[in-house]
């Protein structure tokens, strides 16, 4: 706009009819403005070649890194720019450079359709206003040099308060991993002897209606024995199967208290996940004989290597996989044999700086209101003794907090679950670089 501005006032204070203004970029002189009394005159040309010369003004303007007036270029015998002069019509010409200091920044052409010096006066004028398209110019540039460093400063503003964020996250998780510790650790001695004590009565109510088999009983009584032993038998079985569950939470509990998890190191991120396909496979399949389900790979051969804690990824896909298989699993005997086979997908992709892990099952899905809770410690949906409750927990901080990755998830109830985790190549070293900011 001052530019403009600038380009009008020129023609009109100096009885021009057309005024153009250039900006000096590597290889020429490049158009950012024109006046022009005739709204039908030829256009300026969108870039003047950088070439120092007689031949043009604007070669002069190179050449000498002053002003420069042709009256006339019909006689001017140096003249050889006599095309583009009269594709728009003009005779006279002149020529002002844009001059910082002593470093050229643009060139500003006023020029008349009538042969015909400009005054002195006029000259001096249009210098003027070339020193203003200078300082135009060049509050132009502070203003996109402080604009660029307000928005530099901002994200390192952005940056400091994630790095505070995290460390304050961090020592909050650190606190509550100590408090998490010491409570498992001091639920762990009571809860060892109610399964040793439950399993051991047990065994004792056995040889109780063991000893009793040769007592002369009558057959109410004896009745009533059994009954009771019976019940007795039953409920202790019951101690024990939530007592091993309760054990199985405090084993997790564990896990989510520790704070180190042995040694990073780089690792082919496609052997990971195939090892980790491996193991819950043929875990499975020895859990129950009946298990079958298709598995496909799809791993990039750019993946690559990753600089993680390997025992705790395998831990998270080994458990990501295993609900996948129990989803499968539990569709399969929700449908029955025929029209359903089950699936389960693991992918890599490399993202340049970072990769990414797919785990995608066709089984049963996840409802809206599960998946909501489902990163919370100890939610589970599956039956008392079948599930801790914190495997994902457990997943999510070893994949966000500890490999400063992400993990999502995407679902349909009763089609697909399928996990997404991105980490960055320096998965580990970053994650230590934020707890330490």
């Amino acid at each position: 706009n001052v530019l403009d501005t600038l380009a009008e006032s020129a023609a009109h204070l100096c009885e021009a009819d057309i005024a153009d203004f250039y900006r000096l970029v590597d290889d020429g002189f490049q158009w950012t403005t024109t006046f022009s009394r005739d709204p039908e005159a030829a256009p300026a040309h969108t870039k003047i070649m950088r070439q120092p010369g007689r031949g043009s003004v604007s070669g002069r303007v190179l050449l000498e890194q002053k002003t420069v007036h042709v009256p006339d270029f019909e006689a001017d015998p140096e003249f050889t720019f006599t095309e583009v002069a009269r594709q728009r019509s003009v005779r006279c010409i002149l020529g002002v450079p844009l001059l910082r200091g002593t470093e050229l920044m643009g060139l500003l052409l006023v020029m008349r359709k009538a042969p015909g010096p400009f005054s002195p006066k006029q000259i001096e004028l249009v210098e003027t206003f070339a020193d203003q398209a200078v300082i135009a110019i060049e509050n132009v540039r502070l203003f996109d040099e402080v604009q660029a460093r307000t928005e530099e400063l901002s994200r390192s503003l952005d940056d400091l308060r994630k790095a505070q964020d995290r460390l304050v996250q961090t020592e909050k998780l650190a606190s509550l991993g100590q408090l998490t510790a010491g409570i498992a650790h001091e639920i762990k001695n009571p809860l060892n002897f109610v399964n040793n004590f439950s399993s051991l009565s047990g065994d004792l109510i056995v040889e109780l209606r063991e000893a009793l088999q040769g007592a002369a009983l009558d057959d109410k009584t004896r009745a009533e024995i059994d009954e009771l032993s019976d019940m007795l038998k039953g409920n202790l079985d019951k101690v024990v199967q939530h007592g091993k569950r309760a054990d199985s939470i405090v084993r997790n509990m564990l896990l989510h208290s520790r704070s180190g998890s042995g040694e990073h190191r780089p690792v082919d991120i496609n052997a990971v996940v195939e090892e980790s396909l491996n193991l819950a496979y043929h875990g499975a399949r020895a859990e129950g004989k009946g298990f079958n389900i298709m598995l496909e790979r799809n791993f990039d051969p750019g993946a690559g290597a990753v600089d993680l804690f390997p025992q705790e990824i395998t831990r998270v896909l080994l458990n990501l996989i295993s609900n996948g298989f129990y989803a499968t699993t539990k569709r399969r005997a929700a449908e029955g044999e025929t029209g359903y086979e089950p699936v389960l997908a693991a992918s890599t992709k490399s993202l340049g700086e970072a990769v990414e892990i797919r785990i995608r099952d066709n089984g049963t899905g996840i409802p809206p209101d599960v998946k909501e809770k489902m990163f919370n410690p100890f939610f589970t949906t599956k039956p008392a003794g079948e599930g801790t409750g914190l495997g994902l927990s457990l997943s999510y901080d070893i994949i966000v907090k500890q490999h400063a990755g992400t993990i999502e998830v995407e679902t349909e109830p009763g089609a697909f679950t399928e996990f997404r985790i991105v980490l960055p190549r320096g998965a580990a070293t970053l994650a230590k670089a934020g707890g330490n900011a």
